[in-house]
């Protein structure tokens, strides 16, 4: 079966944006493929994390992944920390990565913005662990938004050079897996903007831990416009929060925006947002419930996690063993 690595990091407050994004699909995708789906932790200290935040931000992301739909018992669910070999690899890939490759990076260049010099060195060579990320597991496949392409670019660059510097066929080249159009998830308050939960105000996003009543007011408050919807998503073109929330029905409804439109056709958006709630606390109630219940066992998650090591480490030691070998390491006998 093939192999689909991905990761998501602990940021704590996951958000319609992260489910709609990326853990809807992986759910999708567990029954198609051998999944390992990683609590990136070693990637969110590229940033200052405080200890006891970044605990507990790990435990609630472990906590949505299951909540939304993750099977532990036939996935591989982890925190990077737990398997060495990422970082380990990821040295090695150090030496293998060209300068200029990095310096191509856009979203180094958007982290740093103008504090450049003070960014961690980390921050500037994370593309290379996220490359030892997939190549520790030689995964087959990665779930990729447009924001993530050219780090898969990227892994598949150090692959190839890898390969042809030490004259062997080891790393399968990653391909990228796009499940269909994108659901790209604006905020609430701004129809140009990605939702985030960097964003100051809470209204701007729709956290999966939300109950009915947050949901309600946060969409009864999302930015709209005072025309009424049209009858195709053309005429949306121009109306960006309108079509956010177009979007955000259909994503949740499992429709297209066609359909969207022509039920709803010359409604309000006072009507259309009554008609979003109903669907949105539909689907994330019983997630947002599951959640709670899940980081109220703090035990539980990290019996989860740690399981979840143990099975990574040992798909990924053997293969770190060969490249150790590959790149002339002298190792215990």
């Amino acid at each position: 079966m093939e192999r689909i690595f991905s990761g998501i990091q602990p940021t704590g407050d996951l958000h319609l944006g992260n489910y709609l994004g990326a853990l809807r699909n992986w759910v999708k995708l567990q029954s198609e493929y051998e999944c390992l789906y990683c609590v990136v932790d070693l990637h969110a200290i590229t940033v200052w994390q405080e200890p006891d935040e970044l605990r507990a931000n790990t435990r609630e992301v472990t906590a949505g992944l299951i909540a939304a739909g993750l099977n532990p018992d036939t996935n591989i669910i982890f925190n990077q920390s737990q398997v060495p070999a990422h970082a380990q690899l990821a040295w090695i890939f150090n030496c293998v990565a060209r300068l200029g490759w990095l310096n191509r990076m856009t979203q180094f260049k958007e982290k740093a913005g103008k504090n450049r010099e003070n960014a961690s060195v980390g921050l500037y060579a994370y593309p290379n662990l996220m490359a030892a990320d997939i190549l520790a597991y030689k995964a087959t496949h990665v779930p990729v938004g447009e924001d993530q392409k050219q780090h898969l670019e990227l892994s598949r660059d150090i692959a190839q050079k890898f390969n042809n510097d030490y004259k062997v066929d080891f790393f399968p080249q990653p391909e990228p897996l796009i499940l269909g159009p994108a659901t790209r998830v604006m905020s609430l308050r701004d129809g140009t903007a990605k939702m985030s939960k960097s964003d100051p105000s809470e209204n701007s996003r729709i956290n999966m831990t939300d109950g009915p009543d947050a949901i309600a007011k946060k969409i009864r408050r999302a930015k709209t416009d005072p025309d009424p919807l049209p009858e195709t998503p053309k005429g949306l073109e121009s109306r960006p929060e309108a079509a956010n929330l177009v979007g955000i029905y259909a994503a949740l409804a499992g429709k297209t925006p066609e359909e969207v439109c022509n039920e709803h056709a010359g409604a309000q958006f006072s009507a259309f947002k009554e008609a979003l709630t109903e669907v949105a606390v539909e689907v994330l109630g019983p997630i947002g419930g599951e959640m709670t219940r899940l980081t109220a066992d703090p035990a539980y998650l990290d019996k989860i996690l740690a399981g979840g090591a143990d099975q990574a480490r040992a798909i990924a030691d053997p293969i770190l063993a060969e490249i150790y070998e590959i790149v002339g390491f002298l190792t215990p006998a």
